[in-house]
């Protein structure tokens, strides 16, 4: 206990200086708790609001997947250029270095493999693994138009209310099957339908065409799927649409950990989406560390 004597009567109020109310940076993230800002502050970078998300929860349905055969050779020497990662449990426990402070975007629905109906996926974690594993927030897919459509979105907003408890934001991600188009129209209704239900980030594919009504539509901060793999001027390019375009970041995979540079692939989206850095200019970026990597590696 404090001692009590010798206190100075206080005095130092500042009546005259309003007590400060600071809003939150995030779009439709200002009356969250301030568990879950905190966590989406792991997630998105405070100085730009955007993040580079690193996708490798590929396996969860696909199994080992071409360039995820060893994350612990592959992925872990990224980690450090990630604003977050997005993985499953089971690769967060057993290869992810427990000493990554950034965000954790955990992959919490599943079932199907490749071989089945991808739609027809149900919750695959727990609420209290979720917390006990100190992640940032949960993602679950959302199949709009797709043959378990309900299913998904039950799940989605099961999530929504198990986080909302606990101060653990959800993620809907929606999906694109294949006989949906990725048009403004779809995303457009795919990604409004998770912000209503309650999800407090929504993961979408882009769009050439009206991306901005996309974003403009959705309530709360949209990242972009990187998708299957291009050549990197094209992925900084859609990196670059997409962020000028009003995503709040965007979710690579593929286009990373395929690349044939991946630590200078994922520099140079960050230089894209935290900076605006031109496609071109990045890829000038993205191929000069290239070089200095395979100089570096032609010395071992």
């Amino acid at each position: 206990m404090a001692d009590i004597d010798g206190l100075k009567d206080t005095k130092n109020f500042h009546p005259e200086i309003p007590t400060a109310h600071d809003g939150f940076y995030l779009k439709g993230a200002h009356q969250l708790d301030w568990g879950m800002r905190n966590r989406l502050s792991r997630i998105f970078r405070p100085s730009t609001g955007r993040t580079v998300m690193l996708a490798i929860d590929h396996g969860y349905f696909l199994g080992p997947t071409t360039g995820l055969e060893r994350i612990d050779l592959n992925i872990v020497p990224l980690l450090s250029y990630a604003d977050a990662l997005m993985c499953t449990r089971g690769i967060l426990r057993s290869t992810i270095p427990s000493t990554f402070g950034n965000g954790v975007v955990m992959r919490s629905s599943g079932g199907p493999s490749t071989l089945k109906e991808l739609s027809n996926e149900l919750i695959a974690v727990d609420i209290d693994d979720a917390v006990r594993m100190n992640v940032s927030a949960m993602a679950v897919q959302v199949y709009i138009g797709g043959e378990f459509e309900t299913q998904s979105v039950k799940n989605m907003t099961t999530l929504v209310d198990m986080g909302l408890r606990y101060g653990v934001p959800t993620m809907g991600v929606t999906a694109v099957g294949k006989d949906l188009t990725r048009d403004a129209r779809y995303l457009g209704l795919a990604t409004r339908i998770c912000a209503e239900l309650g999800a407090q980030v929504v993961k979408t594919y882009y769009c050439p065409e009206g991306f901005e009504s996309v974003t403009a539509g959705c309530p709360v901060p949209i990242v972009m799927a990187g998708g299957k793999k291009l050549p990197e001027i094209d992925a900084l390019t859609m990196a670059y649409n997409a962020v000028t375009q009003g995503a709040a970041g965007v979710d690579m995979g593929r286009n990373i950990f395929q690349s044939e540079s991946p630590a200078a692939m994922i520099q140079a989206v960050g230089k894209v989406v935290h900076e605006l850095m031109p496609p071109a200019q990045a890829l000038d970026f993205y191929l000069t560390l290239k070089r200095e990597h395979e100089a570096a590696a032609a010395k071992k």
